[in-house]
C-alpha cells in the first residue's frame, strides 16, 4: 500500500559496506580430496547458497573468499599461497575438512602433507569433520559473515597532514 511518504533508511557507512560485503561473498573453490564433494554437494540447488548472496567464482581476481577443502600437500602449498595472493583484499579463507585443518590421517605416516593450511595462509573460518557435510559449511558461511558485519573497514583511513586545517 503506498503511502506517499518518503522512507528513510539512517545508518552508518561502516554498517552499509560491512553489509554490502557480507551480502555479496564471491568464494573461490579450491577442492582437493573427498571435501569437494561436500562443498560440491553444498553449491547444489537443495542448499541453495544464492539465498545468502554466495555466488562461487572461477578466477581469484573475483573472489574474496577461498574455501580450502581437502588434503593440502607440500606440492599444492605453493599453489594455494599464489592464488591467495592473487586475490583482492579484504579476502578470507575457509578451512573445510580434516585435512585441510591438521592433515586428517595422513598426517602421521605420510611426508607430504602439510599439518594444515593455517601454516600456508591465515584462515579465518574451520569447517570440522572428515568429510563435513553441507550444513557444517553452510554454517561457516554463516559465520564468516558474521565476522565481516563486525569490521571497521574505515578505521584505516586517518586525516593526512594536507587535510587537517591548521588555522
Amino acid at each position: 500500500m503506498k503511502t506517499g511518504e518518503a522512507e528513510i533508511i539512517t545508518t552508518r557507512l561502516e554498517d552499509l559496506l560491512n553489509w554490502a560485503r557480507a551480502s555479496s561473498l564471491f568464494p573461490m573453490s579450491f577442492g582437493l580430496a573427498c571435501c569437494a564433494i561436500e562443498m560440491m554437494a553444498t553449491y547444489a540447488s537443495h542448499y541453495d547458497l544464492d539465498r545468502f548472496g554466495v555466488i562461487p567464482r572461477t578466477s581469484p581476481r573475483q573472489s574474496d573468499v577461498l574455501i580450502v577443502s581437502g588434503t593440502v600437500t607440500f606440492k599444492m602449498a605453493d599453489r594455494i599461497r599464489r592464488i591467495y595472493e592473487q586475490m583482492p583484499e579484504p579476502r578470507y579463507v575457509i578451512s573445510m575438512g580434516s585435512c585441510a585443518n591438521c592433515g586428517g590421517p595422513y598426517w602421521e605416516h605420510g611426508y607430504h602433507v602439510v599439518k594444515g593450511v593455517d601454516r600456508i595462509i591465515p584462515v579465518d573460518v574451520y569447517v570440522p569433520g572428515c568429510p563435513p557435510r553441507p550444513e557444517a559449511l553452510v554454517g561457516a558461511i554463516l559465520e564468516l559473515q558474521k565476522k565481516i558485519l563486525q569490521e571497521k573497514p574505515l578505521s584505516n583511513l586517518k586525516k593526512s597532514p594536507e587535510n587537517t586545517n591548521s588555522d
